[in-house]
């Protein structure tokens, strides 16, 4: 219900805790951002100010001139210290009402990769960090901020109302679902359940946009980010519904470990212009081995050489229903994009 998202930042500068709407405001998701240092989502010229912010005293060390903090590159708090809590004033002192303004990095596009954010909060004592001094000793609880970021300039109408439109689903990284929110079940109209027992993500995807989105999702595999890709999602009424998704790839241990999707509602007419822009020549052929990663066999079986046809996707969508009966037998996996194809209902064209 905020017009912004709240935000924990420990007194060394680290994000201990985000809500998810962060990725509403900076295209960060929750999991991404923590634990990592405010420092690399704060501009450069904004460090001091964050930094003093985050000081009990609104007065942080400084590094000797002309020295730069060994810690400088880690944390905004460049030299934190511990506090014992008779040094520190009353937790309900107004002395600890924070009010400031930084410049966020930002990932959407409709920023100039920055966002002025007003931080509205109090420094508070954060319990369960169980940190230890260097004689191993346990450390008392130490204070850090807690606030509410709201964007300086106030969203406009029509951004109040896209944003309350946007929906986003978790998948492998073979694109099969994983999850969806409470938006997305009301405009697919499937449960998570649903979503799941269908096998391959492509399952959803309209024939004519399975190359158009298999391309995206290469690039999203090699870049960690699709790029916007408008396309056709199966709805449960057996409609298609036009939206306009962004992929990323979320990290765990340096390594890929699902896709989060962020996607928009298109009315059927904005879906349409996109298809009349969308270059006619298929993304990738089999020649550069890329289909390799869709486990798509050359020559098909039962399929004319594309080479000699130069038969357009949805001939192969028509052709792929009259060969139903040699999916099986031919061995075509499932989770390919004609094993996509071929498992739709041919009634929902």
């Amino acid at each position: 219900a905020l017009n912004g998202f709240v935000l924990v930042v420990t007194s060394e500068g680290l994000i201990f805790y985000s809500s998810h709407t962060i990725q509403d405001y900076l295209g960060f998701h929750q999991v991404g951002v923590k634990p990592h240092s405010a420092r690399d989502l704060v501009e450069h010229q904004g460090n001091w100010e964050a930094r003093r912010n985050l000081h009990w005293a609104l007065n942080p060390p400084h590094a000797p001139e002309g020295e730069p903090s060994p810690e400088e590159g880690k944390s905004l708090s460049s030299s934190a210290v511990a506090y014992k809590l008779d040094q520190l004033p009353p937790e309900n002192s107004s002395f600890l009402e924070r009010s400031f303004v930084c410049r966020f990095r930002c990932l959407l596009d409709n920023c100039s990769g920055f966002l002025a954010l007003n931080l509205q909060g109090r420094l508070k004592f954060l319990h369960g960090q169980n940190k230890r001094s260097e004689d191993g000793s346990a450390l008392p609880p130490q204070l850090a901020l807690f606030a509410i970021s709201t964007p300086l300039q106030p969203p406009s109408i029509l951004q109040i109302r896209t944003k309350n439109m946007i929906f986003r689903t978790k998948h492998k990284l073979d694109f099969t679902p994983l999850a969806c929110d409470a938006k997305g079940k009301i405009v697919l109209g499937y449960t998570e359940a649903e979503l799941r027992m269908c096998g391959t993500g492509y399952q959803f995807v309209h024939a004519a946009d399975m190359l158009y989105c298999a391309e995206n999702h290469v690039r999203m595999m090699k870049t960690g980010e699709s790029g916007l890709t408008v396309f056709r999602l199966l709805t449960k009424e057996n409609r298609w519904k036009w939206v306009q998704a962004n992929a990323r790839l979320v990290y765990k241990n340096s390594k890929p470990e699902y896709i989060i999707v962020t996607q928009r509602p298109l009315v059927d007419e904005e879906g349409g212009e996109h298809l009349r822009k969308r270059s006619m020549h298929l993304p990738f052929t089999f020649a550069t081995g890329e289909a390799l990663l869709y486990q798509s066999a050359y020559p098909l079986p039962g399929f004319p050489d594309p080479f000699q046809s130069k038969g357009k996707t949805s001939k192969s969508k028509k052709t792929s229903h009259s060969h139903g009966g040699c999916f099986q037998k031919d061995g075509i996996d499932p989770s390919s994009l004609l094993g996509a194809v071929m498992r739709q209902n041919k009634a929902v064209y």
